[in-house]
């Protein structure tokens, strides 16, 4: 087997600075207790103000101002390892949380699928980078040494057990994973690299350590197996972003709205998985809140498209207060099917697929503007169809052929000695609603080519009338 461990080292200031409009501005996460405020992490633009992690707030202060203060949250840490895991279980069936801050995917398996490792190393990297996290990344043999060899190589890829070895022996012990009190003894007995504790003679090893230390060694060696709980997506999707300042107007939301919808996509892409509706709640200053209901007649999880669609919808919002955070919300999260694409489409970038179209028009239009057809038990022609919110239309079944193109009201046919094609089909019918009628339907074509759909009334004159054109036909 092969594992891949990505280490996220500034997963809490990534999380951050992926929502800020200006991620280049200077910012720090703040922590500690009110008497005693520290910088827990900086972005590079805080770093040459001379700020630091570690720093106090009250010294960082008195060296600047011109930079942003943002309380460092534990739990949104949390919130966003499970995103990434629920990214990376695109790639791998296999996704374990062991370690904070780090993701281990199984890509043996996966290798086959996504190509040659530094083909899929590259995707790996662009994803992340497209997502706006920092990262490290080392494939290994075995788990655990694909994580302690992350904390000092990037890009590294062993699939040799001698070669493993040779690396791993030279790793300095506090980077391997130890106890501090079991890493500080075998320092007191001058040793500082992994390959002068595995010349020490084993036994001895386990008189002095307790069983913690060997077990250690030997799963970092590949030689004893780890078990690893692995990775199983929620069945909802819900992320929350807070501003860094008061939004009054529905442009100002378009970012943080294009990265929660990126961020939808890229969980539904995890979970192989669709969406047929969302949820945008708005959160005020003043404790209320907006919500934006965003329904879908298929499901769909192209980033591009539900932004699209909650744009379209936010727009015909009025902003009744200022925004201070969004959540989006989605719970109804069926199986994806692909649409079927040709393999040589014609001019695929001017195509839009008619689900895509159907679903802007709703978001732009409203649900109601848009709607499909669907037959309806009545002879008829003005009454044998009715509007259906199903996304396929209901057919009627064989029968006579029937335009394409039917007036609202019929018209004279102005065409003198039109040639009749078929006819007359006959239709008697509405005497229960008060709308009887006694027709003889024929299929014309006129001097120009064009094939109409035309009656005449059913009287009891000698004499018939005119035709009265009812459709056209393609």
């Amino acid at each position: 087997m092969r594992w891949v461990c990505i280490v996220l080292p500034q997963l809490a200031l990534d999380a951050v600075l992926r929502a800020s409009s200006d991620p280049a501005a200077p910012l720090a996460l703040v922590t500690g207790t009110p008497q005693r405020r520290v910088l827990q992490a900086v972005n590079e633009a805080a770093r040459e103000l001379g700020l630091q992690a570690g720093q106090s707030l009250t010294t960082a202060l008195a060296l600047s101002r011109d930079f942003t203060q943002v309380e460092y949250d534990h739990g949104a840490i949390a919130r966003w390892h499970q995103f990434l895991a629920a990214w990376a279980y695109s790639f791998s069936s296999q996704v374990s949380l062991r370690y904070p801050r780090a993701l281990l995917l199984e890509i043996e398996s996966s290798l086959g699928l996504f190509g040659p490792w530094p083909r899929f190393e590259a995707r790996l990297r662009s994803e992340l980078t497209a997502l706006g996290f920092r990262h490290r990344l080392v494939a290994a043999p075995n788990p655990v040494a694909a994580r302690m060899l992350a904390n000092a190589y990037d890009g590294l890829a062993v699939s040799d057990s001698q070669v493993l070895h040779e690396l791993l022996g030279q790793m300095p012990l506090n980077r391997l994973g130890l106890d501090n009190k079991t890493a500080s003894a075998l320092a007191r007995m001058g040793l500082r690299s992994l390959q002068q504790v595995l010349a020490l003679p084993r036994h001895t090893l386990a008189k002095r350590f307790d069983a913690g230390l060997l077990l250690h060694l030997d799963t970092l060696l590949g030689q004893r197996a780890v078990a690893l709980d692995c990775y199983l997506p929620p069945e909802q999707f819900e992320l929350r972003i807070e501003l860094n300042f008061d939004v009054e107007s529905t442009q100002a939301l378009l970012f943080p709205l294009r990265r929660l919808t990126a961020d939808l996509a890229a969980f539904l892409a995890g979970r192989d998985s669709g969406v047929l509706g969302f949820v945008l709640h708005l959160e005020h200053v003043d404790g209320s809140h907006s919500q934006v209901d965003v329904g879908l007649l298929s499901a769909e999880r192209e980033s591009t498209l539900l932004f699209e669609l909650v744009r379209g919808r936010l727009e015909r919002l009025q902003v009744q207060a200022p925004v201070r955070a969004v959540r989006l919300q989605a719970k109804d999260l069926p199986a994806f099917v692909p649409e079927h694409r040709e393999l040589f489409d014609e001019r695929p970038q001017q195509s839009v697929p008619w689900q895509q179209l159907r679903e802007r028009l709703r978001a732009r239009l409203g649900d109601d503007a848009v709607q499909g057809i669907q037959a309806h038990a009545d002879h008829r022609p003005e009454c044998a169809w009715l509007p259906s919110a199903s996304s396929k239309p209901l057919l009627p079944t064989a029968g006579p052929p029937r335009p394409g193109w039917l007036l609202s009201e019929a018209q004279v046919l102005r065409e003198r000695a039109p040639q009749i094609l078929a006819g007359p089909e006959r239709i008697e019918s509405g005497w229960w609603d008060g709308g009887d009628v006694r027709r003889d339907y024929y299929l014309l074509l006129t001097r120009s080519g064009q094939r109409v759909w035309a009656y005449r009334q059913v009287s009891g004159q000698d004499q018939p009338g005119p035709f009265m054109l009812h459709g056209w036909f393609a």
